[in-house]
């Protein structure tokens, strides 16, 4: 597949070719180039699937996959990127409907959560992935931690962050999903079109904030525009709806953590809605190597903590194999 790479730089896309001759033209740029690594923008074909990602680090460093959530993409991880990659490889797919990743409409794509892993694991394959560390978010821990059931010598470390497996950690504004699971009628799923409304989208973002004036727009603005593509609301319901199938996974999750006890960060904006301290509190019984860090925002922390997130991925990096 012929693909041509680009990075990002001051906040707009250059063509990496062009990015070195203005380096060399702007000592300037050149400077801040070896302080903040370029993140660049790739696709790449797996399962059938073009699956746009981002990024950074040199190539034989070693691997952090991040997974986004519901609803977002893997523009929510801009700002973690380069404060990782001066060390490992960091690399953002977008799962299949979400962000700019392309699913032809011949490939009759079933969305479900293990269609998403399956395509997740592909996408690993495709880049050649032996190992790596998992970063989820969200929607992105069901379909890592399949992705790590399947193959547990390939994960060397986990970070949680409002990345839910335990039914303790579902907070009450599962509530409508939940009626859905159980009846699931042309009415319930109407009911949860709001969630998915340009207001239902910011409210994922600012609910449980301190200060939710601060928290940026250009994330939910986002999100809204790529939900609101023809026919991707119907593909979000559908998610919804199989969720429940990754509530029925989670024994399997847990007894993964008692066998592999893989290091373990959950790291937890506890006024989350949606995903609740008890569900974080929860990874330290099964998993000994599991450690729980509470941060005062919501469901989107690194909104508002990529900083403290940063410092404590490379805090629990280091002390593994990927460090």
């Amino acid at each position: 597949m012929t693909r041509r790479d680009f990075v990002v730089q001051g906040g707009s896309l250059v063509a990496a070719a062009g990015a070195a001759s203005a380096a060399a033209e702007k000592p300037s740029v050149a400077k801040t180039k070896a302080l903040v690594p370029l993140t660049s923008i790739r696709r790449v074909e797996a399962d059938g699937v073009t699956v746009f990602y981002r990024e950074a680090g040199a190539p034989d460093a070693p691997v952090v996959l991040l997974l986004h959530g519901f609803p977002a993409s893997s523009f929510q991880y801009r700002e973690l990127i380069p404060r990782l990659a001066d060390k490992y490889r960091v690399i953002a797919p977008d799962l299949p409907g979400f962000g700019f990743t392309e699913v032809p409409e011949g490939r009759q794509y079933k969305y479900t959560f293990d269609a998403l892993a399956k395509t997740i694991l592909a996408f690993t394959e495709a880049l050649n992935l032996k190992h790596y560390a998992l970063y989820v978010f969200d929607y992105g821990a069901p379909t890592g931690l399949r992705l790590a059931m399947a193959h547990p010598e390939r994960v060397t470390a986990i970070v949680s962050q409002n990345g839910n497996a335990y039914e303790e950690g579902l907070g009450d504004a599962w509530a409508p999903i939940q009626r859905y699971w159980r009846e699931p009628t042309p009415e319930n799923r109407e009911v949860l079109r709001g969630a998915l409304s340009p207001e239902g989208l910011r409210s994922q973002y600012v609910d449980g904030v301190p200060h939710p004036e601060r928290i940026a727009p250009e994330g939910y603005t986002l999100d809204a525009a790529m939900i609101a593509r023809p026919g991707n609301m119907e593909i979000q319901l559908d998610l919804f709806l199989d969720y429940a199938n990754n509530v029925k996974l989670y024994p399997a999750f847990q007894e993964y953590f008692r066998k592999s006890k893989p290091p373990l960060l959950a790291i937890w904006g506890k006024n989350d809605l949606f995903f609740i301290p008890p569900g974080a509190e929860a990874f330290r019984r099964d998993n000994p190597n599991a450690t729980v860090q509470l941060l005062d925002t919501g469901h989107f922390a690194l909104e508002t903590h990529v900083e403290e997130i940063a410092e404590a991925m490379r805090q629990l990096l280091a002390k593994t194999s990927v460090g």
